[in-house]
């Protein structure tokens, strides 16, 4: 299974991702480094009125202020995979037996076709990685009590924003490497929870993940 494959070139960029462990939604790094990571909704500044974008910088600005550790912000631009929904479309497109309905599905399915095979669907993904780190031994389970207040701390800023949030599962925080660096196989094979455990039980612990 090429998910579980290790890599034989050492001078790869996937060969360079030293992930330890995924363990209840926190990315374990070497040197008792921890890494929380948020799913964040997008706020659309420029439809916002002057007075209230002058309001929304001063609760950015406050918003950071209390914030006592550097945060990462990733955004990763992926593409949809249609197949599914498209199927879903033609089942009902078939079970339906209203006319005016029928017809109607039938114009919104050949549409969606066409504008799928013309362009490539895109969704945009906005993430806050909220870090946890010491160079000496450190027990995960009181570096997760301590990453937890800073992500509940985070969180509350980013509502005050008017950005919803919520932490990935390790499932997720896996997802985000794998569709990073194997894009096709993603849209294809996505991760299952088996997969998970797979990693967890031998490649991750021993530094030979290959996404």
């Amino acid at each position: 299974m090429f998910l579980l494959q290790k890599s034989k070139t050492k001078a790869s960029a996937r060969a360079q991702i030293a992930i330890r462990d995924v363990k209840d939604g926190v990315l374990v790094l070497p040197g008792n480094r921890y890494r929380a990571i948020l799913q964040v909704s997008s706020v659309n500044f420029e439809l916002k009125s002057e007075d209230e974008q002058d309001a929304l910088i001063d609760t950015y600005e406050s918003f950071l202020n209390s914030v006592d550790c550097p945060l990462q912000i990733l955004i990763r631009t992926r593409e949809i995979d249609m197949d599914k929904y498209l199927a879903e479309l033609n089942e009902r497109l078939m079970s339906e037996v209203e006319a005016v309905y029928r017809n109607q599905l039938a114009n919104y399915n050949d549409f969606i076709r066409k504008l799928v095979s013309a362009n490539k669907i895109l969704t945009r993904f906005f993430y806050v990685v909220v870090p946890h780190g010491t160079n000496t031994s450190a027990d995960f389970d009181m570096a997760k009590v301590q990453l937890d207040v800073r992500v509940d701390i985070v969180s509350k800023g980013l509502a005050r924003l008017g950005m919803q949030s919520r932490p990935l599962s390790s499932l997720e925080v896996l997802d985000v490497f794998y569709s990073f660096y194997s894009p096709k196989q993603a849209k294809t094979q996505p991760l299952t929870e088996q997969v998970l455990r797979v990693l967890q039980a031998g490649y991750i612990q021993k530094g030979e993940l290959t996404l």
